[in-house]
């Protein structure tokens, strides 16, 4: 296995840099530098006595000339196979056609591409083999290396956005005891040499918070979680999250910070705030509106109640819209659902839709002035949930109650709901300042600033069904 292939290979440069230093030169001029490039062969054509390969690492493509009379072992050079990986040593020049190319003075193959690569100008063409097989799709398709390289620009940027604020990043269990901080089905596993069932985190909120107590004033962590959910084109079981807690604030500070992160996160990545979304233009300046969930769902869903609307009726408005209702949900729930199906996809945005009712939000504080909702918004920007976030409940006694109602929640067969964290009640009693907490989901992010519509288009390796065959 491996016979000739070298234990090491170091390139002098990569092709951006052979392109940047060379690209003054005219055609047929030579520029009497050698280098030194390697990457993968993609393309290759025979002219006479004369090959002309692309070869193409991380940073682009170049050309490679190779004339019969100087190339060591020319027939093995044509021999190659499309997608073996090359190191080339040669000097660099312009051809009489004007093509910069690396002249072929020595060549070892790298790695032999025993499977052949897709057509190059088209890609791969099954959606499913893109997914796969991800190692193929980064080679062949020019827009799969351009999402995942803004993703990666993206994560940084807000690592250091948020750090020039006084933030700390900070790393929390993946395994929890008791599945909390989201209202999610979690994954469930066993831990054999302590014999206790332990859950992937479906969000990693207590952990920040009990943070907070502990004296860390502004806490973030870029967290993997893991939701028990089925997969869509927004939803994939293991995404990556940014969560964020800042003592002394409220979720009316969130909304600020939200606003002001994403719209420089736009300019950072696009260059503007008015971006195109699925075909449609997008204004991502600030201010953002600001409307209450019930306030929105008369305006873009004709539906006008409120938490005094008995559940029969509410019920009965559900069923009109063929939203599924269970026997157990209450009205603030039902309000939700309605919200949810009929109001939240017309929403262009983006808008904070705020004042959630106190019954689907467990983690939020009473709202100051009005009775049964809480101080909680979502982010909603092009039809989707961005991001949630809410002034926190700090009182022990409170959150107890909280937790007491979800548990009864999820003895009627919600599997999603909270169970009793006893630790964070404990942690809760030491005390817990007035704090603002927020989740985005990064995915989400990635896939409003590359205006990519399918979750698995920013995930480079999403959750896919078992391979048939």
């Amino acid at each position: 296995m491996g016979e000739g292939i070298p234990y090491r290979f170091e390139p002098g440069v990569n092709t951006a840099r052979v392109l940047d230093d060379h690209g003054g030169l005219v055609a047929g001029e030579e520029s009497g530098v050698d280098v030194t490039v390697a990457g993968r062969l993609m393309l290759r054509r025979l002219q006479g006595r004369l090959a002309f390969g692309v070869l193409q690492d991380s940073s682009g493509r170049i050309q490679l000339f190779a004339p019969e009379k100087t190339t060591p072992d020319f027939a093995g050079f044509t021999g190659l196979h499309l997608g073996d990986w090359v190191g080339v040593t040669g000097e660099v020049l312009r051809t009489k056609r004007g093509e910069l190319s690396v002249r072929v003075d020595s060549w070892v193959r790298l790695a032999e591409a025993r499977r052949p690569f897709p057509d190059k100008w088209h890609g791969i063409a099954d959606v499913d083999t893109r997914y796969r097989q991800r190692y193929v799709d980064l080679w062949v398709t020019e827009e799969a290396r351009r999402v995942f390289a803004t993703r990666s620009q993206i994560v940084s940027w807000i690592r250091r956005w948020l750090e020039g604020r006084g933030f700390m990043e900070v790393e929390t269990p993946v395994f929890h005891p008791i599945p909390g901080g989201a209202l999610a089905r979690p994954f469930a596993t066993h831990h054999q040499a302590l014999d206790m069932d332990l859950y992937l985190r479906v969000a990693p909120e207590l952990y920040l918070k009990r943070l907070v107590v502990g004296g860390f004033e502004r806490v973030f962590e870029i967290a993997r979680v893991f939701r028990n959910e089925g997969l869509s084109t927004r939803h994939n079981p293991e995404f990556t999250m940014l969560e964020l807690y800042q003592a002394y604030a409220d979720y009316r500070d969130i909304m600020d910070l939200v606003e002001e992160l994403v719209s420089q996160l736009a300019v950072e990545v696009c260059g503007t705030t008015s971006i195109s979304y699925d075909g449609r233009d997008l204004e991502l300046a600030t201010p953002w509106r600001r409307a209450p969930m019930l306030e929105l769902l008369g305006e873009y869903g004709g539906i006008e109640v409120d938490l005094d609307t008995s559940q029969g009726d509410l019920a009965g408005l559900c069923r009109e819209r063929e939203i599924p209702v269970e026997d157990h949900w209450g009205s603030g729930k039902l309000i939700t659902e309605l919200y949810e199906k009929t109001t939240e996809p017309e929403l262009w945005g983006p808008v904070f839709v705020t004042d959630y009712p106190r019954e689907v939000s467990p983690l939020s504080r009473d709202h100051r002035s009005q009775p049964g909702l809480v101080e909680r918004f979502e982010a909603i920007v092009a039809g989707r949930e961005l991001c949630n976030a809410f002034t926190e409940v700090v009182g022990p006694d409170d959150q107890r109650a909280r937790f007491s109602d979800q548990e009864a929640v999820r003895a009627a067969g919600d599997q999603e709901a909270m169970a009793v964290d006893e630790d964070y009640l404990r942690a809760l009693e030491y005390g817990l300042p007035p704090t603002g907490g927020l989740g985005v989901g990064i995915d989400r992010l990635v896939m409003l600033l590359t205006d990519t519509t399918s979750i698995r288009d920013v995930i480079l390796f999403p959750t896919l069904r078992p391979e048939q065959g």
